[in-house]
């Protein structure tokens, strides 16, 4: 039987691999994106479905159309810095997204729902490594309102039937190995390609947001997990609530933190070019040391971070970012 898994952002970074991963497994992926931070070019592994999550009436018609087994919903606004300047943008997207989702899901008999969280939940926890246990103390409006989101999925199971896997994963990096798809924002915010496109001539410098952190180099330290690895975490989630189990919140990590001046070095070292550094002031929300304990989906899911070390998530967003047009380039 033909299993449909409709893939919230699916026209996003994490979402298309999620979405080849998914067609590779034997499943159609519906991809349901407004293409606000998304990108049409990147959808290519199954259907589209064009739509703002906030639109019961149009999430009622692909429901009712593809009548998907479950849903994989990484759609959402993730920029800390923005969420800290304009918090009711994030409240409204975020939230009110995922809540109107929730319930057309519901009203539609589709309770398998796998969500994506963020270390971002945690806040500022300088201590050691972060775990499912660990205390939720959100420090900017992405992470709040992704904490609130995993409440709502949790008050929902309790009325219904619903039962959902949460993944709160860390800094997710690198690219389809294949170089099929890449790691694509508008604007770039994420490290690993700034300093990938720095290193190739493509940016003239790149800016650390602070050097006087309370770690060994001064920048911050972030835990850095392999896209792939991420969406095979996924995977193995649907797996999970096929197999019966209950709702569960994972975190997914290679338990190991490097700082952004380490990566920079790895970077230069794997791309052959120098990454010109300019030092500014600290963002507001950023924390001094994000690192994941992942020994609770590694036990439980059987999953492992296997490709998560620097060389190969740079090696890979290096190998992508060379071969394939940025889709906001001119033709």
């Amino acid at each position: 039987m033909v299993k449909y898994i409709l893939v919230t952002g699916g026209a996003g970074y994490i979402g298309s691999h999620a979405c080849k991963a998914l067609r590779n497994a034997g499943y159609i992926p519906v991809t349901y994106d407004n293409l606000e931070t998304g990108w049409r070019d990147a959808v290519r592994f199954g259907p589209f479905e064009e739509g703002d999550l906030r639109d019961r009436s149009r999430l009622d018609t692909v429901f009712a159309k593809w009548r998907p087994q479950a849903i994989m919903h990484f759609a959402a606004l993730s920029e800390i810095g923005e969420s800290t300047r304009d918090p009711g943008k994030y409240w409204r997207a975020n939230i009110l997204s995922s809540l109107t989702l929730i319930e057309a899901a519901v009203a539609a008999g589709c309770f398998n729902i796998i969500h994506s969280s963020t270390c971002a939940v945690y806040g500022e926890q300088d201590h050691g490594p972060l775990r499912e246990d660990s205390p939720l103390q959100p420090i900017n409006a992405y992470g709040a309102s992704k904490r609130a989101i995993e409440d709502i999925l949790k008050t929902f199971a309790r009325s219904t039937a619903l039962k959902f896997v949460i993944f709160r994963y860390f800094n997710v990096a690198g690219a389809d190995p294949a170089a099929e798809i890449g790691e694509f924002h508008r604007p770039e915010t994420h490290l690993i390609p700034l300093a990938v496109e720095t290193a190739l001539g493509h940016r003239d410098t790149l800016t650390i947001f602070g050097n006087d952190y309370p770690t060994p180099d001064g920048t911050c330290i972030r835990d850095y997990v392999h896209v792939v690895d991420v969406v095979a975490a996924h995977l193995l989630g649907l797996e999970w609530l096929d197999a019966g189990n209950g709702s569960e919140v994972f975190c997914l990590g290679s338990g190991r933190g490097f700082s952004i001046l380490e990566l920079v070095r790895e970077t230069e070292a794997i791309v052959g070019g120098p990454v010109p550094l300019l030092i500014g002031a600290r963002r507001p929300g950023d924390a001094a040391r994000l690192v994941s304990d992942s020994t609770a989906a590694e036990a439980a899911l059987g999953w492992a971070p296997r490709r998560s070390t620097l060389e190969r998530m740079i090696t890979d967003a290096w190998r992508a970012r060379s071969t394939l047009k940025h889709p906001a380039d001119p033709s």
